[in-house]
C-alpha cells in the first residue's frame, strides 16, 4: 500500500490506476434502481469523473473553489467528489436530512461556489435560500424527475454537465490528465463538517495524506481486498463513510454498493451479502432490536430453541473474550446453536458472508457487542474522530475486549493527559478547522490532537473510553459516573430507542426515555392496548410498567450508587431537526438539558405528574402544539 501511495497518493490518481488495472473487467459500483442492480465498471467510474470534472471546469470551476454535495448515497455523489478534486477544487458533504438552517450555514461558511444536489427536494432547499447564498454560482442536480419546469440559468442537469466535459475534451484533449497529475498527496481533499454536539458544526480540513494514510494503516490490521463487497448506506458526509466508500475502496479496489433507498437498506444488504461492514452503534442496536421483536413473534418451539441457543452463544463469546480455548462440549453446543439458529439469523440480516465487521462513531453497549459475537459475527470496536480521518484504534483479530476500543493502528501514537484526556498523533491528524484558527490551535495544542474524550489504558494496552470529558458527571456525594455507559445498557432494550441520563450535581440518577415506537406499538397491539399517537402510547400506564422492568434489569447490573431512581418517558422522540441530536444521532446534552429544564427540575423536585404544553417542529418547517402530562416513575 505504501508503494501505491508514493505514486498514486490522491483519489483521482488512484481512480486512474484502478481504471487502467481493472478496466471493464471488474465492477467498481452497483446501484439498485427500479428494482435492478445497475453496474459500473472501473472504466465507467473513471469516465464519469473525467467528464463531470471537465464539465465543471467549462462552467468556471477553478482550483481552490469549494463544491458542496448533498443527497442520498449514489454513484453521482462519489463521481462529483472525485471530479472536484481532479479539478483542484475542494469538495464537502452535507447530510441529506439537514434542515434549511444547517444547509445555509455550511454552504455559506464553506464558501461553496458549486452545489451538487441529488434531486428536486435538495434543489428546492438551495433555491429557497439562494438570496442568502451569494457565493453559489452553479447548482447541478443528478435526478431530473420533477425538474422539467425549472428554468433558472444557473441550474443544470448532471448529464448535461458531463456533455460539456466531452466538448471541452475535444478542444483540450490532455487537460484532464494534466489536472490529475497536478494533484498532490499533501493537497486539501475534503472538508468534513463535524457533528456539532455543542453548536454549529466545524469544518475539519483533511488532506489526501490524512485520508489515505489512515486507510493504508487500517488495512494492515483489518485486511481488505479487491474481492470484498461493501454496502454504502450511511451518509457520505460522515467521515466513516468517506473512509470506506472512497479512501479504502480506491486504495484496494473493492466494490461499493448503493441501496435503492434508505427504507430498503436491510433488504439490499441481504441481496448483496457484504463481506465488509462498518456502521455506527445505532445500526447494530436496530438489528438487535429487530431480532428480539421477531423472536417475540415466533412460534413457541422456535422461541424455546432460541432461548437455549443464545446462552450457549454468550458462553462461547465469553470464552473468546477471555482468549480461552472452548471445551469440546462448548464447541459442539456452539456448532449446534449456529446450525439451528444463528446461521439463519445472520442470513436474514444479510451478514452471512461478513468477514470484517466494525462499529464506531460512539460507544456500543457491551450487551449488543456480546449479542453479535454470540451469533458468530466477527464484530470489532473502533475509535476515532473526524479530526483523525476516522480511525485511530481498533480491536485486533483474536484480541477482543468489548469494554475497550482496541489498540492504536500502525502509525498512531496515543497518550493520556494529566486530566485523563485522550491525545493522539499520526499522519492522519487533520490540517485544521476551516476559517477557525482559534479552535484549531486549541485542538492541536502541543502537537497532539485533543479528543475531548476521557479514557485509560488496560494492562494489556487496550484503550478504554469512558465518555466525553465534559460529560463525565458527579453526584452530590462525589460519586463519579458515565451517563453514556448507562444509556448504552438501556438502549439494549428493544423498547428504548434513546435515553438521556441525568444526575450531575444531584443527589440521585434519573433518566428521560424515548420509546421505540414500532416495537412498543407491536407489544401494545399484542396485549390489545389501544393507542393513537407516539405521545399517547408513551404515556400508557402499561408502557410505563414495561419501561420500569427494562430499567430495573439495567439497575441490577449497576452499583447501588449509580442506579436510576426515577424516570419519565418523553412525549416525543429526540430529533436532529429539533437540534436535540446531531446528524450522527449523538445527544446534544447541553441543549436537551436546557430545552427540558422544567421537566428535569420538576422530576427532581419530587413531582409525580408534569404538565406539558410544547411546540413540535417538523423537517419542512411546520409546527404543531402538543398538550399532555408526563408521569414520573419512581424505582
Amino acid at each position: 500500500m505504501k508503494g501505491i501511495l508514493e505514486t498514486h497518493g490522491t483519489f483521482p490518481r488512484l481512480l486512474e490506476r484502478n481504471a487502467a488495472v481493472f478496466g471493464d473487467r471488474k465492477v467498481a459500483m452497483r446501484e439498485k434502481e427500479f428494482g435492478i442492480w445497475q453496474e459500473f465498471t472501473w472504466k465507467e467510474y473513471h469516465e464519469h469523473v473525467k467528464y463531470f470534472s471537465l464539465g465543471m471546469i467549462s462552467l468556471g470551476l477553478s482550483r481552490g473553489d469549494k463544491v458542496a454535495i448533498i443527497g442520498d448515497n449514489r454513484p453521482e455523489w462519489v463521481w462529483a467528489e472525485v471530479a472536484a478534486q481532479a479539478a483542484g477544487a475542494v469538495p464537502l458533504g452535507l447530510y441529506q436530512d439537514s434542515t434549511l438552517k444547517e444547509v445555509a450555514y455550511i454552504i455559506d461558511h464553506s464558501d461553496a461556489a458549486f452545489v451538487v444536489a441529488e434531486d428536486q427536494e435538495q434543489v428546492d432547499k438551495i433555491l429557497d435560500m439562494k438570496d442568502q447564498l451569494p457565493k453559489v454560482r452553479r447548482i447541478i442536480y443528478s435526478d431530473p424527475r420533477g425538474m422539467r419546469g425549472y428554468r433558472q440559468p444557473f441550474l443544470l442537469d448532471f448529464a448535461e454537465v458531463e456533455n460539456f466535459g466531452r466538448d471541452l475534451e475535444q478542444r483540450e484533449p490532455g487537460l484532464y490528465g494534466k489536472n490529475v497529475e497536478g494533484t498532490g498527496y499533501e493537497d486539501m481533499a475534503f472538508i468534513c463538517y463535524t457533528s456539532g454536539t455543542t453548536g454549529f458544526p466545524k469544518g475539519a480540513v483533511l488532506s489526501f495524506r490524512n485520508l489515505l494514510s489512515m486507510a493504508a494503516n487500517l488495512i494492515e490490521v483489518d485486511a481488505k481486498s479487491e474481492k470484498d463487497e461493501f454496502v454504502s448506506f450511511l451518509p457520505l458526509a460522515w467521515i466513516g463513510e468517506q473512509m470506506m466508500s472512497l479512501s479504502s475502496a480506491l486504495l484496494t479496489g473493492f466494490t461499493v454498493n448503493f441501496p435503492e433507498k434508505p427504507e430498503t437498506v436491510q433488504e439490499n444488504i441481504r441481496e448483496i451479502g457484504p463481506t465488509v461492514m462498518f456502521s455506527p452503534p445505532r445500526i447494530w442496536e436496530n438489528m438487535t432490536s429487530t431480532v428480539q421483536v421477531k423472536v417475540m413473534d415466533a412460534s413457541w418451539l422456535k422461541r424455546k430453541i432460541y432461548d437455549w441457543a443464545l446462552p450457549v452463544g454468550y458462553e462461547y463469546a465469553d470464552a473468546v473474550f477471555r482468549k480461552a480455548t472452548p471445551s469440546a462440549s462448548l464447541r459442539f453446543r456452539q456448532k449446534l446453536a449456529y446450525t439451528l439458529v444463528f446461521r439463519a439469523l445472520k442470513d436474514r440480516l444479510g451478514l452471512l458472508r461478513l468477514r470484517s465487521a466494525s462499529t464506531g462513531g460512539a460507544a456500543l453497549g457491551p450487551d449488543v457487542f456480546k449479542f453479535f459475537t454470540a451469533m458468530g459475527v466477527n464484530l470489532k470496536q473502533i475509535y476515532g474522530q473526524t479530526e483523525i480521518s476516522g480511525i485511530s484504534c481498533i480491536h485486533r483479530e483474536g484480541d477482543i475486549n468489548f469494554d475497550s476500543v482496541g489498540k492504536p493502528i500502525p502509525g498512531t501514537e496515543i497518550r493520556l493527559s494529566d486530566s485523563g484526556e485522550i491525545l493522539s498523533r499520526s499522519p492522519s491528524v487533520f490540517l485544521g478547522y476551516y476559517k477557525n484558527p482559534e479552535e484549531t490551535e486549541k485542538t492541536l495544542a502541543g502537537g497532539w490532537l485533543h479528543s475531548g474524550d476521557a479514557g485509560y489504558f488496560t494492562e494489556d494496552g487496550h484503550l478504554i473510553v469512558i465518555d466525553r470529558v465534559k460529560d463525565v458527571m458527579h453526584l452530590n456525594d462525589a460519586t463519579r459516573f458515565s451517563p453514556q455507559f448507562i444509556e448504552n445498557r438501556l438502549k439494549f432494550s428493544p423498547y428504548i430507542k434513546e435515553c438521556v441520563c441525568l444526575g450531575d450535581g444531584r443527589d440521585l440518577l434519573a433518566a428521560m426515555l424515548c420509546i421505540d415506537y414500532p416495537n412498543v406499538g407491536k407489544w401494545a397491539e399484542g396485549r390489545r392496548i389501544s393507542y393513537t399517537t407516539y405521545t399517547d402510547l408513551s404515556g400508557k400506564p402499561e408502557v410505563l410498567e414495561l419501561l420500569a422492568k427494562e430499567v430495573e434489569k439495567v439497575n441490577s447490573r449497576l452499583p447501588e450508587t449509580t442506579r436510576i431512581k426515577r424516570f419519565i418517558p418523553l412525549y416525543k422522540e429526540l430529533d436532529a431537526d429539533d437540534d436535540e441530536l446531531t446528524r450522527t444521532r449523538k445527544v446534544r446534552r447541553a441543549f436537551v438539558g436546557e430545552r427540558y429544564k422544567h421537566v428535569i427540575e420538576a422530576m427532581y423536585a419530587g413531582e409525580r405528574a408534569i404538565p406539558i404544553d410544547a411546540v413540535i417542529k417538523y423537517q419542512d418547517g411546520k409546527t404543531s402544539n402538543i398538550k399532555t402530562t408526563l408521569v414520573v416513575r419512581y424505582l
